[in-house]
């Protein structure tokens, strides 16, 4: 029942987000995104209220302190925040409270009733997606909300958390799939819910591990689950290609009240940010049920121990692992805002060149970035006169200008298709230099089992050149604009074990992105706080061009520089300095966060069962 429950959750929280959309409109991505949110926890509520709690016993009530919390300042907040009458950091304290309120309703209505957890986890999920979009670097306790619930009923919950989280925070699939892929709205739905389901079998592993050698309410379960936590988080990053998307980590980011934890970044990446995040929501939980059982003493180690890991990563976080590296350059980042109905028609082919070569022409930048595929056509298939007119552009500045398109190369047997790539190659005073993509997406630039369903693929979906080779695993950095350029595609930035690779010879990181794919979804706002984490990992600038938005600047600290606004033609004009030298993370990659995580549960393992031994 409760997962037939958890279900008709997601799905009315699904529903809810089209019937918001005219209420919104006009808002800015931020409000919308509150708004949207709002109407789907009032559904959740609702639900709730329907099903009448049970009345909670002493004990229980302790766990409804953040429940009142998030309903007497929460809301308020929320309604002045989206009014734009407070400040941004306001919108932050809502994003943590209201979480951690339905994670309180969650614990407290799984002692009795089971079933209505189901109602709450998946609402707690949907708060957690909010977390990402509502300020961009804010949320410490979303972690406690996953492990509040997770100590409580494990697997079964952690698989509806996993469905709300992945429910909302990926249902940009859709848009991909249906609106831009071509594919049949009902084919789209079941292969957008199959692919959401299978990612939330991680949150389902996450509470399965979390309670197999521990007891009840004990210390060693609420620390087991910051530890399968993480390496759960890890194995989505790298089983099946891996999709590391919405990892806890990235709530952390400079610029919320999480920041201390970002610290972290540059030591492991965000899998380290990740798990010092889940152990000070796991101290937390022990914290509130050692204060519903009177134990002082455990609730003192507890708060210690959260103010430790805070204090441990504002520390780390005034390391500079890296310096600045010659003198500041220009840059200019290209968004020609071209509709993805535009943007591959034949008859639009020449309006593309004529707008890039303007933007171009009208940037200042040494060095000048377009976006993925701004010309979606292959290199061959460029015209001369444009290649000049882009090299007229920067040749007067010394400059160079990075262009997205596609390269083709011979067959590898005879008989065989050609190798297409998708690429980005540099025109100006520098060589002619060439990028192409490494990591491809699955079944939109590479089929899997393509002798097996690759038909199947090619039927329903209409994607151009869908079936791309991977370039170089090891490619070397673009000198371009006096600079050491490290070039990545798309979503090859939510890689960061990848991105290291090319980073440590590097002065800058570039991304070029068309998140024209997935509309006026979260898609594009959570793109952009994985690249800032990848600039905070590598203690280098990143720079994003993207067709549609969105386009920005980040420090090597993580921290926003400029952008521009979501679905607007223009040219961000930025002074980036270059910096050398290497983090740890750079060094060492996502080895320290994932051995440390399984060192926590062996650890909490052998402690569960000598604590279990003694009390026998």
């Amino acid at each position: 029942m409760g997962l037939v429950l958890a279900g008709l959750g997601v799905l009315v929280f699904s529903l809810s987000l089209p019937l918001t959309k005219i209420a919104v409109r006009g808002f800015d991505p931020t409000v919308a995104a509150i708004g949207r949110a709002a109407v789907a926890s009032v559904f959740a509520v609702v639900a709730l209220l329907i099903v009448k709690p049970p009345r909670p016993s002493r004990a229980q009530a302790i766990h409804l302190i953040p429940v009142i919390g998030g309903v007497i300042f929460g809301f308020p907040l929320l309604i002045a925040y989206a009014l734009r009458r407070t400040e941004s950091l306001h919108g932050s304290v809502v994003n943590g409270l209201l979480p951690l309120a339905t994670a309180g309703l969650a614990v407290l209505l799984a002692g009795e009733r089971p079933s209505l957890a189901y109602w709450a986890c998946s609402a707690v999920g949907l708060a957690a997606v909010v977390g990402y979009v509502v300020h961009e670097g804010s949320g410490t306790l979303h972690a406690a909300d996953a492990l509040l619930i997770l100590a409580v009923i494990a697997a079964a919950i952690g698989y509806a958390f996993g469905l709300g989280l992945f429910g909302t925070g990926a249902s940009w699939v859709f848009i991909a799939l249906h609106t831009f892929g071509g594919m049949p709205s009902l084919l789209a739905a079941i292969g957008t819910a199959g692919f959401c389901a299978f990612l939330a079998l991680y949150a389902a592993l996450t509470g399965w591990a979390a309670v197999r050698w521990t007891a009840r309410h004990s210390w060693h379960r609420a620390v087991a689950a910051a530890a399968a936590w993480t390496v759960a988080e890890w194995a989505r990053s790298v089983v099946f290609t891996g999709f590391p998307w919405l990892s806890l980590g990235y709530a952390a980011l400079p610029g919320g009240p999480a920041s201390p934890l970002a610290g972290y970044g540059p030591i492991g990446g965000v899998f380290t940010i990740t798990l010092f995040t889940a152990l000070a929501a796991a101290a937390l939980a022990i914290a509130v049920d050692a204060l519903a059982n009177g134990r002082r003493g455990r609730i003192a180690a507890a708060v210690g121990a959260m103010l430790c890991i805070g204090a441990a990563g504002a520390a780390l976080g005034r390391i500079e692992w890296t310096t600045p590296q010659g003198v500041p350059v220009a840059v200019s980042l290209v968004q020609g805002n071209v509709t993805q109905e535009l943007k591959f028609n034949p008859d639009f082919r020449r309006t593309t060149f004529e707008l890039y070569t303007g933007l171009a022409a009208a940037s200042r930048g040494r060095l000048v970035v377009l976006p993925e595929s701004a010309f979606p056509v292959f290199a061959d298939e460029v015209p001369e006169s444009v290649l000049l007119q882009l090299l007229d552009a920067v040749v007067g500045r010394n400059g160079d200008v990075l262009v997205g398109l596609f390269t083709m190369s011979p067959p590898l047997a005879q008989g065989g298709e050609p190798r297409y790539y998708n690429s980005v190659v540099s025109v100006g005073v520098a060589r002619p230099q060439l990028y192409r993509k490494r990591h491809l997406v699955p079944f939109g630039e590479t089929i899997p089992l393509e002798p097996v369903v690759g038909w199947f693929i090619r039927k329903v979906l209409s994607i151009p050149i869908a079936n791309q080779a991977s370039g170089d695993p090891n490619p070397p950095v673009l000198e371009v604009a006096g600079q050491r350029v490290a070039v990545d595609i798309c979503y090859e930035d939510a890689f960061g074990a990848e991105i290291r690779v090319q980073a440590a010879d590097a002065t800058l990181l570039v991304n070029v992105t068309n998140d024209a794919w997935y509309g006026h979804s979260l898609a594009a706002l959570q793109h952009n706080q994985i690249a800032a984490m990848r600039a905070l990992e590598t203690g280098r600038p990143l720079l994003r061009a993207t067709n549609t938005g969105i386009t920005s600047a980040i420090g090597h600290d993580g921290r926003e520089i400029a952008r521009l606004p979501w679905f607007t033609r223009g040219i961000l004009e930025v002074e980036i300095t270059g910096r050398q030298g290497v983090t740890p993370y750079v060094r060492f990659g996502d080895a320290l966060p994932v051995a440390l995580a399984f060192v926590v549960l062996a650890a909490v393992a052998v402690a569960a069962r000598l604590d279990s031994a003694a009390k026998a």
